[in-house]
């Protein structure tokens, strides 16, 4: 991708899946910027764009230590989109990462088959 850059990648700077994605995409010269949720937070547009695409269920990282640690009220409370983005906004870690967009297509979680051979295509 050549000129103005509009992929965005959003995730966690020490994560070892949002690593991997960067790296791969260095490999293929993929232009992009790193929305780091920690330094950032979250944005709460691409949040809401991805859980529209996906599905909240999808976006929300129930596998995680940070999911786990939460009471069980809390839990409880995610039931819809709504009440997901709202948790997701105020405890990052529990987005599944990493997230791109501003290409043709959302990317979320990172698959190195699935996104090299996206890449390979130019489908990003």
């Amino acid at each position: 991708m050549k000129g103005l850059i509009l992929l965005i990648m959003y995730g966690i700077r020490n994560c070892d899946s949002v690593r991997k994605a960067r790296r791969l995409l260095d490999e293929f010269n993929v232009e992009y910027t790193f929305h780091d949720y920690r330094n950032e937070g979250a944005d709460e547009n691409a949040l809401k764009e991805a859980c529209e695409w996906f599905g909240w269920e999808a976006v929300l990282n129930k596998r995680g230590t940070t999911w786990r640690k939460l009471d069980d009220e809390t839990r409880a409370g995610v039931w819809d989109q709504a009440s997901a983005t709202a948790l997701m906004v105020q405890e990052t870690s529990l987005i599944k990462r990493p997230l791109i967009t501003g290409g043709k297509q959302l990317l979320l979680g990172f698959n190195a088959s699935l996104w090299a051979e996206i890449l390979e295509k130019g489908e990003l």
